[in-house]
């Protein structure tokens, strides 16, 4: 083992955002709550791009809203540069919120559909009295005419250009950190890849910082530097792209690599690395949460919680048995 230690540590690079020990719930009726985020934590180093994966109902989408604070956590740290964003409130939290946008998974919905698409992108400004002179350049980095394209509404778009309109809408106000939520799940295959290489030409262009969240491992980890892998509330692994997909040492990280069509990556069938159904989060399971479908869980698993621990350089997974750690 290369050693142990908290997970949100970073080898090297400026960390720009900073999140320790990120819990997040909600009433569930009868005195019950749902257990969405239960103790995340990760750091997000200036330039580079996080990704965060997982099935549906995983945490991941409710951990990118405690980022901006909507709502915020019932516990834990959410630091920008240094700011600790959970202590700020009213106009303090709105100035702050400039520099932390946020892209939606449904690019039609997040649009105000009676608004024009300048009007659309120009709202932040309009409310920040900055920022205005940056519209039509940001209609036009996205791919739109800022000409034709500004005077129409969003029903005479597509869902890719809508997307486009949001990723302008979020970066005419200049953010340091784009938060990514499923921005391209509702869209075509085609069109996916489009609005990623989108993403990846504006990051360079603007020097952004994203946290980019998927269910599909293999989208997440062609356009992230590391990835964060998320089960039922809980950080099960981190780590570089490259290195989850060669070495996976978290059961259910194998498992989601197995169901990536092309042969799962060399790894056995994924119904052999994963059974049943997620257990519910108002009742989530003693111990290690993935064990009830873990083929490899073993006593232990339901004794004590896994704490993650760094088993190579930059890996670090939350497992009692993972794969090829020593």
């Amino acid at each position: 083992m290369a050693g142990s230690g908290t997970a949100h540590l970073r080898p090297a690079g400026d960390v720009v955002l900073r999140v320790e020990d990120l819990v997040v719930d909600f009433p569930a009726g009868g005195g019950h709550r749902v257990h969405a985020v239960s103790g995340v934590s990760f750091d997000v180093a200036r330039g580079e791009t996080l990704g965060i994966v997982g099935e549906s109902g995983c945490g991941k989408s409710t951990t990118a809203r405690a980022l901006m604070q909507l709502p915020p956590p019932r516990a834990g740290s959410v630091r920008l540069d240094g700011v600790e964003l959970t202590a700020l409130r009213g106009e303090a939290l709105r100035a702050t919120r400039r520099r932390l946008q946020m892209i939606f998974q449904d690019p039609v919905s997040s649009l105000n559909p009676r608004r024009r698409i300048r009007d659309i992108v120009a709202e932040g400004p309009r409310v920040w009295g900055a920022g205005a002179d940056r519209v039509d350049e940001m209609i036009e980095a996205v791919g739109l005419d800022p000409v034709t394209a500004a005077e129409r509404r969003p029903h005479e778009f597509s869902g890719g250009q809508c997307q486009r309109v949001s990723i302008a809408r979020a970066l005419v106000l200049e953010p340091e950190v784009l938060i990514c939520d499923e921005p391209v799940s509702a869209l075509d295959v085609s069109v996916q890849a489009q609005i990623l290489t989108l993403l990846e030409r504006l990051k360079e262009r603007y020097r952004l910082t994203l946290v980019f969240i998927a269910h599909d491992l293999a989208v997440v980890k062609n356009v992230s530097d590391r990835v964060l892998v998320m089960y039922l509330g809980k950080t099960c692994e981190l780590a570089g792209g490259d290195t989850l997909v060669e070495r996976p040492a978290h059961p259910y990280t194998r498992a989601l690599l197995a169901s990536i069509p092309r042969g799962g990556l060399g790894l056995p069938p994924a119904d052999r690395l994963i059974r049943g159904e997620p257990p519910s989060p108002v009742t989530p399971p003693s111990g290690c949460r993935f064990r009830t479908r873990c083929p490899k869980a073993g006593p232990e698993c339901a004794a004590a919680e896994p704490v993650m621990r760094r088993i190579g350089e930059d890996h670090w997974v939350a497992c009692h048995r993972p794969e090829g750690a020593d």
